[in-house]
């Protein structure tokens, strides 16, 4: 039996972890589809978006929150549907797809802005679980908020760092005691509210519209979404990584909207944190908020160690740990400082994602042959990213994360038009 053989076959088994950085993965490394519904479910399981329940909760009744949340979910899934399927086919991460479509240099700047992104979001992460940690634990010391810190980065630095088989561990831990117990505490604050849940939900201001609120749910995880291949790469086929792709962010989004929601009603907050202290379900409070951050952050890191290492050209496993400092040092800044750049920087993801689904389809049969010509920059991409993410930031009409699609989808669609007519 050759050497190469004898090493797929000892991947295959479990005993080695490839992180597969610079090229596909190969079928043998590929998981089954529990396992993928599990990482991409622990992925969506992101205390910011509670914030947006809490704002889609002020600003609707429970109709029209019900009807954004599945109008949101709808154009979330076919976006992120699309991008797990390019990735489950093809193999290849966010930044080898985006050498094909944005050229070998003009990868640059798709893996720098997902990279600067999860690493903003990773640190914010880590405060939001130290900071009211500490707060009920301490009086909110300073001290115990920088050990709670300091813990937290390298518990999740070092997950990310493990690659994909760490990723699985802490997916079936976590995703089924946070969703048990956050479904749990929730139905508990609805039954000490005042009425039904519909009753609860008509103190909302009504100042939100139904697109609105759509436009709320979509960019609140679009960002993550579009390092969807990152993840769906290991998925046997492309029929897997879409549908443990969609299904697995449609549930995972809705229960952070409801925890949001419900925290809102229940104790004027936006986390299911402070529900559960409110009903002195003290530790489980700590061990839902915790892995519940845990479960994004780490896929956060692990997205950012791959932008680094296509910008550097360095191995994976060393960019993850240099993210996983920056943003555990930067944590409590990023946290107070920076929520505002960042919802502005999830506007520039979706053009990046829109033009490696259209690389794949406009170029299926290069994708499949592995003949695909890399240049260093394809301009048309470029602009498309550019034009895209100020379009998505300056228009007020629609929805922002889809203007910015649009502009970025034409502007791709017009230089492969041209590049074939020469």
């Amino acid at each position: 039996m050759s050497e190469k053989m004898t090493t797929a076959n000892s991947a295959e088994q479990g005993s080695i972890d490839i992180d597969f950085a610079e090229c596909a993965v190969p079928k043998w490394s590929r998981r089954r589809f529990l396992t993928m519904f599990m990482i991409m479910l622990g992925f969506t399981f992101f205390s910011a978006s509670m914030w947006v329940g809490q704002e889609m909760a002020a600003g609707l009744d429970f109709w029209g929150f019900i009807k954004a949340l599945l109008l949101g979910g709808a154009i979330l899934g076919v976006y992120t549907g699309l991008l797990g399927y390019v990735g489950a086919e093809t193999g290849l991460s966010l930044d080898l797809l985006s050498k094909r479509a944005f050229g070998e240099k003009g990868s640059y700047i798709s893996s720098a802005l997902t990279s600067f992104t999860q690493i903003g979001w990773f640190g914010v992460g880590i405060a939001m679980f130290a900071i009211p940690v500490a707060r009920e634990l301490f009086g909110g010391s300073t001290a115990v908020e920088w050990v709670l810190i300091l813990i937290a980065g390298a518990c999740m630095t070092a997950s990310a760092y493990f690659g994909i088989k760490s990723l699985t561990i802490i997916s079936y831990i976590a995703v089924p005691l946070v969703a048990v117990l956050g479904t749990v505490a929730m139905i508990m604050a609805v039954r000490q509210g005042d009425g039904t849940i519909v009753d609860q939900f008509a103190v909302s201001s009504g100042s939100l519209s139904v697109i609105g609120g759509a436009g709320l749910a979509i960019g609140s995880f679009v960002s993550g979404g579009t390092a969807t291949p990152n993840f769906t790469r290991f998925a046997k086929n492309g029929k897997q990584g879409t549908i443990a792709t969609v299904v697995a962010f449609f549930i995972g989004n809705s229960l952070m909207f409801f925890f949001g929601a419900i925290s809102y009603i229940f104790v004027g907050g936006n986390d299911i944190f402070e529900v559960m202290i409110r009903l002195n379900l003290f530790y489980l409070a700590i061990l839902v908020l915790g892995l519940n951050i845990w479960t994004t952050n780490d896929n956060a890191l692990y997205t950012a160690g791959l932008g680094l290492a296509n910008i550097f050209n360095k191995r994976k496993k060393p960019m993850v740990l240099i993210s996983g400092i920056i943003g555990t040092l930067l944590s409590v800044w990023l946290y107070y400082n920076f929520c505002g750049w960042l919802n502005i920087l999830n506007c520039t993801l979706p053009p990046v994602g829109i033009i490696l689904v259209l690389s794949y389809f406009m170029n299926k049969k290069a994708y499949d042959t592995d003949t695909f010509e890399i240049v260093t920059v394809n301009w048309f991409a470029v602009a498309g990213v550019i034009l895209g993410a100020i379009v998505a930031n300056v228009v007020t009409w629609g929805i922002a994360s889809i203007n910015g699609m649009i502009v970025a989808a034409l502007c791709y669609v017009i230089g492969e038009m041209c590049k074939k007519e020469k």
